[in-house]
Parts: structure tokens; sequence; C-alpha cells
């Protein structure tokens, strides 16, 4: 082949097989009217060799995108006219390579400003952008759900389980697990959570993160399922998307429900008995509070149920203090999310 081929390209790693595989015995075995490209891994090719057989008329031409010694300093390569290219070993060095860098470097900061993920942050584990894109709306329901759970928790969380469930549990956690860690510190730490630093902020407040994987459940199509340990006690929270990627809470503390996250949430435990309901109903309303919708959750009839409210106003404490008086009433909380 090498004293057949009018042009010759190399496409091989460079080990101590192939470095200089490419020397003057080959080049002398080469047509004068031959060219070769590397555009593979420099070294492959003698340069030294190469430079004094195009000085010397042995092969006609040489083109190079890589070199032993990068950048490419003095070299006899340099010395030659037009027999040889040299290029500089930069996919980016093109107009529009550097105008598409551009946009990807400025859409990307834009999605951090936004709260979106990090594509390309160093310190955080990389995703395909098939896979994000894929994940995304996940990663928005796990969001939602640690921020949920570390309000019911409590104000100091020590213990986060994290559970994929479904399909689900074939996917990567670690997205959702900071995904998670940063909807759990939003009320503590705002806006100065990201997907950077979620990981970080939790190790240094002592949260132990546990992961878990179980597709053996089949209610949905994929589910998160989220119990965290903190001042309140534990609780869990079990959530999954429905067609579009409307977020559904699942599951409350072991309760079946179905409940759209909303901006104000009241949640309460209390015995599934007669007019309890109502009691609820009437004294928010004393307080000019607006419900805007309503779910039970109940185990067995005439047992514990949990009552979610959506409400169009936050609750001040004097309110919630009037609610856990009531009879039946074994606890209630309030989350903003």
């Amino acid at each position: 082949m090498i004293q057949q081929a009018d042009y010759i390209t190399l496409h091989i790693p460079k080990t101590p097989e192939t470095t200089h595989l490419i020397n003057a015995e080959i080049l002398a075995k080469m047509k004068p009217n031959a060219r070769i490209i590397n555009c593979a891994r420099g070294g492959i090719i003698d340069e030294d060799a190469l430079a004094a057989a195009l000085k010397e008329g042995k092969i006609k031409g040489a083109a190079l995108d890589v070199y032993e010694s990068e950048p490419l300093g003095e070299s006899p390569l340099k010395a030659l006219g037009k027999e040889v290219v040299l290029t500089p070993h930069l996919g980016a060095s093109t107009n529009e390579a550097q105008v598409n860098v551009a946009i990807d470097v400025a859409e990307q900061i834009r999605d951090v400003l936004l709260g979106l993920p990090a594509r390309s942050a160093v310190n955080i584990p990389g995703l395909n952008p098939n896979v994000l894109e894929e994940l995304k709306p996940y990663m928005e329901l796990a969001e939602t759900l640690g921020n949920l759970v570390g309000q019911l928790a409590g104000g100091r969380v020590e213990l986060l389980n994290v559970r994929l469930q479904g399909e689900l549990a074939t996917n990567k956690s670690q997205p959702l697990v900071v995904a998670t860690l940063k909807g759990l510190l939003y009320q503590a730490l705002r806006e100065r959570v990201n997907y950077v630093n979620a990981n970080i902020e939790a190790k240094e407040r002592g949260i132990r993160v546990i992961e878990t994987w179980d597709d053996s459940v089949k209610d949905y199509a994929g589910s998160l399922h989220l119990e965290a340990t903190g001042n309140l006690g534990t609780h869990a929270v079990t959530g999954a998307l429905l067609g579009g990627g409307e977020i559904r809470i699942t599951d409350l503390d072991g309760f079946p429900i179905n409940v759209p996250p909303s901006h104000y949430m009241l949640f309460s435990l209390h015995r599934d008995m007669p007019g309890i309901i109502g009691k609820i109903g009437s004294l928010l309303g004393s307080f000019n509070v607006n419900i805007a919708s309503m779910q039970l959750g109940r185990k067995i009839v005439r047992g514990d149920a949990v009552m979610v409210l959506s409400i169009d106003d936050p609750l001040s404490d004097g309110i919630l203090k009037e609610i856990i008086k009531v009879d039946g009433i074994r606890d209630a909380y309030t989350v903003t999310l």
C-alpha cells in the first residue's frame, strides 16, 4: 500500500507501536507524487524525516493537523513551501465554530441563571444532551418533591432517602439526587443553591443521602420517592409525571393522593370523621383564606387520613395554631413551593 498509494491518511492512536510508524524508511518507499495526511495524533510521523523527504522531493506533499509537540514551535516543516499544509489542531478555529461555541456558552449561562441544569460544568457529572433532555422533567419533579419533603421534615434534615421507581430506576440517579438536594436546601439558601453546589452544601450540613432503585413499582411509568428525617420527624412523599410532564404528588406519608403542587399548600393529618372538612373550611373562611382545591387520602374508613389544600394565600402561624386546635386534627403543616 505504501508503494502504490497516491494519498495516505492516518487514523490510528499514538501508542509505543505506532510512534514514528511513518519514518525515513517508509517515506523512501512512497511514490514521488504521493501525499500524506495526519489528523490523528502527533508523533505517528517522524517530522524530521518527513521534512527531509519533502525537501528532497521523495514525496509530493503533506498535510498535518497534529504534531509531536503542540503548539508547533521551531520545526523544519515551517521552512517548506506549498508542498506542506500545517493547521493548528483546533477544531474551533473556524469562524463558524467560533459562532457556534459563543452561542452554546451564552445558552448555558442563560440556563444556569434560570436555575436549569449546567450541561458542561467541570465539577458536576456530565450528561449526554439527549439524556439530559429526557431527564429535565424528572429533575423538576425531584426539585419540587425535595422542597416539599424538606419543609415537612423541618429546618435541619439529617437523612434523605431517594428511591427511583419503575422505569425511572433504569436512569442515572445522580442528576435527580442533585435536583432533590437543590429543592431540599432552597428554603435555607434560596438563589444561592444551584445544581453545581447542591451536593457540596448538603455535605457541609451533614445531610446523609441514600440512593435506591426499585423497578417493580408499576403505578406510573416512573416515579420518585423521597423520605427525609428532620426537626419535625420523618416524612415521605412520592411524585410522578403525567402526560405532558405535569407533576403529581401521588403519596404522602403512605397515604395515596393525587395532587398537583401549588404555591401555597396546607397539609393535615386527622381522624377520618364527619364534619372535619367543613370545620377547616369554615375556619379558613373566617380568616379570609380562599381554598383553590382540596383532596383527601386515607387507608381505611374512620382511620387516619391526610388532607391537602391548595390555598390562594399564605397562612400565618396564628391560623395554623387554630387549625391544630380543631377536634380530630392530629397535625398540620404549611408549605410554600
